[in-house]
């Protein structure tokens, strides 16, 4: 599906440049990847006149460029109910459930957010992951990202990519933190297991900050904010300071329970099998009007009733 051409004069100051160089400044909107594909299909003339991406431009050449969806994804829409928490022409924010997987892949070929997400827009399979920015664990609740269009998609990436998106997760781990911090520890493949991470000193930046919300007997309460966003991040890193989250049947290693723990609570521990995280919070600027976006989501039931055990184990003892 076409859009209107759009008409702009190459300014003199980029004189000199590749065409895709000065096409990425002058159309920020859009990648630049998406316009070297542009060039390439006939899409974008200089003067009425083609060029390659690598041709050097004058200055005051006059540039039509055409942009042109074309379909990035392939997987069907399915009916799935999706939890919207915010949505207009640009963008939607989804509250996305414990047990959903994002995006298809092998041994999940259906009934992913995506196909849910085509099927609720069906434009939408003309963006790069369906308009997906970032991800969310099968077994992490919590809000995600979405964009709409081609424009907003190019802004919220690079908006991600410089740390201007705030991402803020609740989680309980095991053990009793004495205080919050930050983890500062670079993540890269396990050697023996590629589904799993693990810190690795050739690893890829990665950094969480995070505070203490409550303590219990023999776990805590916190609250982490992503500097970075790296695969299983918040899982990695606390399954190295050896505070693994609760439920984490990947990175969690034994079950922690507190001394003479009620049958009650003893019960909720081990039948809590997904790790306890939910992705709580999203601030960022609107891509189109600048607007500041802050969306709060409280977590699940099954998250909330797993809090309220652990406080009336305290509470049963004070």
């Amino acid at each position: 599906m076409a859009e209107e051409s759009l008409q702009k004069e190459i300014p003199l100051e980029l004189s000199g440049q590749r065409l895709d160089q000065a096409l990425a400044k002058m159309f920020p909107e859009y990648s630049r990847s998406r316009l070297q594909s542009w060039i390439k299909l006939g899409l974008v003339s200089v003067d009425e006149r083609q060029m390659r991406p690598r041709d050097a431009v004058v200055g005051g050449e006059l540039v039509v460029l055409v942009p042109q969806a074309e379909v990035s994804v392939t997987s069907r829409p399915e009916p799935i109910r999706l939890d919207i928490v915010f949505e207009d022409e640009d963008l939607l924010i989804v509250n996305k459930p414990a047990g959903l997987v994002v995006h298809p892949g092998a041994g999940n070929t259906h009934g992913t957010l995506m196909n849910g997400l085509l099927h609720h827009d069906s434009s939408l399979e003309e963006l790069p992951r369906a308009g997906i920015i970032h991800r969310l664990d099968k077994d992490t609740s919590g809000l995600l990202l979405v964009a709409k269009t081609l424009q907003s998609h190019t802004a919220l990436v690079r908006a991600l990519a410089d740390r201007d998106i705030s991402r803020h997760y609740l989680a309980v781990c095991n053990g009793v933190l004495t205080g919050g911090g930050t983890i500062d520890a670079p993540l890269g493949r396990h050697p023996a297991d590629r589904r799993k991470m693990t810190v690795r000193d050739d690893g890829k930046p990665a950094v969480s900050h995070y505070r203490v919300l409550e303590r219990f007997r023999a776990h805590t309460y916190i609250s982490v904010q992503l500097e970075t966003g790296r695969t299983h991040q918040i899982r990695v890193h606390f399954a190295h300071r050896r505070n693994p989250l609760l439920g984490d049947t990947v990175y969690g290693g034994r079950l922690q329970l507190p001394k003479a723990a009620s049958d009650e609570l003893v019960e909720i521990l081990r039948t809590f099998r997904r790790q306890a995280l939910h992705a709580t919070r999203l601030t960022f600027a609107h891509p189109r009007t600048g607007d500041e976006i802050d969306q709060l989501c409280a977590p699940p039931d099954d998250f909330a009733a797993l809090l309220e055990i652990l406080r009336r184990d305290v509470g049963d003892r004070e």
